[in-house]
């Protein structure tokens, strides 16, 4: 194994997940589980460029602030002096001595010396602690405004490198080929030589910089490092990037992106020629009396550079594309971000790419999050290099139990942390790993309470009613992130990467219904399986007016309206992935497919104006159902005819003047036909709306009405039509299970261990059995109610649960809410379940 030890890093960095990512704070929580001192650990995000987010735990010193980066090692400052290097997995610490020769001040960050103001701008990390040296021997350099100084093992000194040259504040230091080398904020670099000389001026700018109408040399900034085969020394300089105040009236000022726009949660701005840019310069520090001059570099081949208070990476990058977009990872590019800690602004923008190909333009973004001091975004490849050597027995080791390097290693607690900080696609991903990490996430019933019983998929960005719209707005990480909500418990997050751009028409068990601009398509939630559906017959429907609000109209007919797509049959593998069956449901027709075939359209040929106006549809027993919202109708034709003649009507169950919502499902085993109806409009006297009622459980808004007429009917179809007989018999009690019925495919779920109503009489728990739980019918989302909730068997004075969705700006996310039950056993059936 040790021959791989090196290809493992290169490897994982070619897969867009592990393209490189930043570590950005979203606060800070305690990580018990570490050690008997409880050590906080920081809640942080990482940001892959071209990927979604994923949230990551990494040692914290509580006050500690990140100050540097390199490899599996951050750099943490607490005060007073209490300097760590830490390892990002393992939390090893190596405490750093101080610096003898500066006093500190209550700022962590600032410094004095012989009655001088030191900032410290960043730690680098030149050298990284190893197992081999027993974690003594490193190289670590302490960068200020106007001082460098270097350590080499944690039980020496800091050797504090004079300069009497200096004339403006350092900008960046590397150590290179044992030499230290520094450049200041207007291009000198100076080198030392730490046994025989120092400091030597070996270059001034390659460039005159450039400045402001007050002479200051704020919109640009130098960085070192080194070659990819480390035989040269780079310098570089990027320019047009502000510091985030306003500078009116300033000879340069950043003007509005050319374009923009949004990719995984973050808003990606173009910036033309001449107003970002960036060189790239190389020497040969072989010889530096007198030095050699630089020389300008016009390409970086297939190797991206990555700056920032992290220690300088410069890897291979694959270029690619997504959605006919390319990556925002891309070889022959300089990314820049923080250039120092405890910056009073932010830049801006905050994540830069320069590419060297004169062709393409500067593109920039933020991190999408309320800006604070305490902790700046830096750049960290995550890499499983050191995971052999991590669970050798040791009281530094994060796994408790055994020592043999497996999984199943880590403690109960450390599993239920790692997987409260996982969505639940990722927790599903980690129970695919082992057995044995299986068993203690599926019988972890205290805390996955997700696992149990129907959720609410929430379209993103979830406005909830106790988050200001601002709030709301930055904490969501991207648009493809959303609120999976058990009913009476908190809400989880899921990412759902592939509904970037789409939106879902309908759902069954681990498949969604997505629509773009260009296709139809089925996807599973946890594989990310994608099966492209064909295009609807032209000779029945024109195309032309499809759009985020799917619209059709008939070549011969009215316009029609896309309801949702009903997954009557999910495929399998067993089927390799072709034996779906689905309805296209809209208001005046329907279209069915079974997978390998084409849409074929089923006709009732109502005269005009007399169409149909369908409401829901299923297929059961190859025959296909839909239900008539004017009056209850329901036709059903029979699959297996190819020429699907006309079909049957069977008459509704009630017959009179009250307006109902219809819906469809099959009976819990799956023989019979039920019809649902509830009444369309929910309400008390005088038009009078309820107060809402804050739900702690899970930050839901609920509201309590009147009872609502819900009435259940079933009947064998195929039976009743052999006998031209369509006889529906009332059912008063669902007994232990409950429907779920709206955009997704009918849920029947068995609650036996709900009860079926409140000790105390109010809505709470909201979540019973014996009960029809209806949500938004149709991808038109505007429709009410709601989502709200009937008792079959409600006692006297019961009233109906309404779940308050939010309002302002509910319209913009063009999403319907649906029913979603998230299924654990898919790790092992379709994900690679291994054995330990």
């Amino acid at each position: 194994m040790e021959h791989k030890k090196l290809s493992i890093r290169w490897r994982r960095i070619n897969n867009p997940f592990y393209r490189v990512p930043k570590f950005k704070q979203e606060g800070a929580q305690k990580d018990k589980q570490h050690d008997a001192k409880d050590r906080k650990g920081t809640l942080c995000q990482l940001t892959p460029l071209d990927r979604i987010s994923s949230d990551a735990v990494i040692p914290d010193g509580g006050t500690g602030m990140w100050a540097g980066a390199n490899g599996d090692w951050i750099a943490l400052l607490g005060f007073p002096w209490n300097w760590e290097l830490v390892n990002v997995y393992t939390g090893r610490r190596i405490p750093l001595p101080p610096i003898s020769e500066f006093k500190s001040t209550p700022d962590k960050l600032v410094f004095e010396s012989n009655d001088q103001h030191l900032q410290l701008l960043k730690i680098a990390i030149c050298r990284v602690p190893t197992a081999a040296s027993n974690y003594t021997s490193f190289s670590v350099l302490a960068i200020f405004n106007a001082a460098i100084a270097v350590l080499h093992c944690a039980s020496s000194r800091w050797t504090v490198l004079d300069n009497q040259f200096l004339a403006y504040g350092y900008s960046d230091a590397i150590i290179h080929k044992g030499i230290v080398f520094a450049v200041t904020q207007t291009g000198e670099v100076y080198a030392w030589n730490q046994l025989s000389w120092g400091p030597l001026l070996i270059s001034t700018a390659p460039i005159p910089p450039e400045l402001d109408e007050q002479g200051r040399y704020n919109l640009g900034s130098w960085w070192l490092a080194r070659s990819p085969d480390g035989s040269r020394l780079f310098l570089v300089h990027t320019w047009g990037v502000t510091d985030g105040r306003d500078y009116t009236g300033l000879v340069r000022i950043l003007p509005a992106a050319a374009t923009s726009e949004g990719r995984h949660g973050r808003t990606i701005r173009g910036y033309g020629k001449g107003l970002l840019g960036c060189e790239v310069y190389s020497m040969d520090t072989s010889q530096l009396m007198p030095p050699r001059p630089w020389r300008r570099i016009i390409s970086l081949g297939s190797y991206s550079l990555f700056l920032g208070v992290n220690y300088p990476i410069i890897i291979p990058v694959e270029d690619g594309a997504e959605h006919d977009r390319p990556n925002m990872a891309r070889s022959n590019s300089v990314y820049t971000s923080h250039h120092a800690v405890g910056l009073a602004y932010p830049p801006s923008p905050e994540i830069c790419r320069f590419s060297l190909n004169s062709e393409d333009c500067t593109v920039g973004f933020q991190t999408n999050i309320r800006w604070t001091w305490r902790q700046v975004p830096l750049w960290l490849i995550p890499s499983f290099a050191n995971a052999r050597q991590w669970n050798l027995p040791s009281r530094h080791r994060l796994c408790r139990g055994g020592g043999d390097g497996h999984l199943e290693a880590l403690t109960g607690d450390n599993i239920n942390l790692i997987a409260a900080h996982l969505d639940v696609t990722y927790t599903v991903r980690l129970a695919a790993c082992s057995r044995e990490l299986y068993d203690m996430i599926s019988k972890d019933e205290g805390k996955m309470h997700h696992w149990d019983e129907p959720c609410l998929l929430m379209p993103p960005p979830a406005y909830w009613f106790d988050e200001h719209w601002d709030v709301a707005r930055t904490s969501r990480l991207h648009d493809t992130v959303y609120d999976l909500v058990p009913l009476d418990h908190p809400r989880r997050s899921v990412a759902l990467p592939f509904m970037h751009d789409r939106k879902w028409l309908g759902a069954n068990g681990d498949w969604i219904a997505a629509a773009d601009h260009h296709e139809w398509c089925l996807v599973n939630v946890y594989t990310e399986r994608h099966i492209p559906l064909p295009s609807l017959p032209d000779s029945k429907i024109d195309h032309s007016s499809f759009s985020y609000q799917p619209a059709y109209s008939f070549n011969w007919g009215p316009a029609i309206d896309l309801l949702k797509i009903v997954i009557c049959q999910v495929p399998t593998k067993g089927g390799r992935y072709a034996d779906y069956k689905l309805i296209a449901l809209f208001d005046k027709t329907i279209f069915y497919l079974e997978g390998g075939g084409d849409w074929r359209m089923l006709e009732a040929l109502t005269p005009a104006p007399d169409y149909p106006n369908y409401c829901d549809a299923i297929e059961l027993r190859g025959h296909v159902f839909a239900v008539d919202e004017t009056d209850g109708s329901t036709y059903f034709w029979d699959t297996a005819n190819e020429n699907l003649m006309l079909p049957f009507v069977i008459p509704p169950p009630v017959v009179d003047d009250q307006q109902y919502a219809w819906f469809l499902a099959p009976s819990a085993d799956g023989k019979r036909l039920m019809i649902i109806l509830t009444v369309n409009k929910i309400g008390i006297a005088n038009a009078e709306v309820p107060p809402d009622i804050p739900y702690a459980a899970n930050g839901l808004q609920l509201r309590q009405y009147p009872p609502v007429a819900t009435y259940v009917f079933e009947l064998d179809p195929l039976s009743t039509a052999r006998a031209g007989d369509f006889l529906w018999r009332q059912v008063n009690s669902l007994s232990d299970h409950s429907l779920f019925l709206g955009l997704n495919y009918p849920i029947i779920a068995n609650l036996k261990k709900r009860e079926s109503k409140a000790p105390d009489g109010t809505l709470v728990p909201f979540m019973r059995k014996n009960c029809v739980y209806t949500a938004y019918r149709n991808i038109r989302y505007n429709q009410y109610p709601k989502i709200l909730r009937c008792n079959l068997q409600p006692d006297e004075g019961e009233t109906v649960g309404v779940i308050s969705l939010p309002k302002d700006g509910w319209d913009s996310v063009r999403q319907a809410a649906m029913w979603f039950k998230p299924a654990l056993n898919i790790a092992r059936s379709v994900l690679p379940l291994k054995k330990q």
